[in-house]
């Protein structure tokens, strides 16, 4: 017997393959408090390995697909008070394990990792 048709007769005797076995498991939003519209922001922060992550109010408007509030442009409270309500926009960085630090007159956020 060649090596061909061993191969050839080996493969007629593998058992089929069903796929009746396979799964596909659901995807999961890893915060479900997280508001949806902030979640490209939460994973970029969250994918970055850098300790420190400086962006511009324009690449955030990118990443979210949606212009930033004007409180966001002029009031750093907007970037930095503490969350009052459940489904804060805050959470987009703090689930993250980040701080922002606005940087208003440069037009910049910069987001520290937490230790």
């Amino acid at each position: 017997m060649t090596w061909l048709e061993w191969m050839v007769t080996r493969w007629r005797r593998a058992p089929a393959v069903s796929e009746s076995r396979t799964v596909v498991a659901p995807i999961r939003q890893p915060h479900p408090r997280l508001p949806v519209e902030y979640l490209a922001l939460y994973t970029y922060l969250e994918h970055r390995y850098a300790s420190t992550v400086v962006l511009t109010f324009d690449q955030m408007e990118s990443l979210l697909g949606f212009a930033l509030p004007e409180t966001a442009r002029s009031e750093p409270d907007w970037w930095t008070a503490p969350a009052v309500r459940a489904n804060s926009y805050s959470d987009a960085w703090t689930l993250a394990h980040r701080t922002a630090t606005p940087h208003l007159a440069a037009k910049t956020v910069a987001f520290e990792r937490q230790p």
